[in-house]
């Protein structure tokens, strides 16, 4: 079953246009972004507080991003995970009830040592 069309104005006021959050734009900001940051990473289990602030300070800057492209009328949620890379098999999944304007970009780095993934979510308020 086809998804239904996209909604750019309001259903009580087609002269009220409702922004949608452009997710190309994070989207291409934010692949070169993992490129460089974490192409030389190497999974420390010796130094966990470096892991854990590579992760978080990528979704802070990912954030940043967001609110330099649309400072107001969304709220902003970033989700990271970094693992080490083991060859491991993984799954996850997102399910939502939202509007038309509201968008999802999910993003994935890896390298022989690590898997990045990063999920960004521009809600409409």
């Amino acid at each position: 079953m086809p998804a239904p069309p996209t909604r750019t104005t309001s259903p009580a006021s087609s002269s009220t246009s409702k922004p949608i959050f452009p997710a190309d734009q994070l989207r291409a900001w934010i692949r070169p972004l993992l490129a460089t940051t974490l192409r030389d990473v190497v999974y420390d289990h010796a130094d966990p507080g470096r892991m854990k602030e590579l992760s978080r300070g990528l979704s802070e800057k990912i954030k940043s991003q967001m609110l330099a492209l649309h400072p107001r009328g969304f709220k902003y949620i970033i989700t990271s995970t970094l693992t080490e890379n083991n060859n491991q098999a993984g799954r996850g999944d997102l399910v939502c009830h939202w509007e038309g304007t509201d968008v999802a970009v999910q993003e994935m780095f890896s390298n022989d040592s690590i898997i990045f993934v990063v999920l960004a979510l521009a809600v409409r308020v």
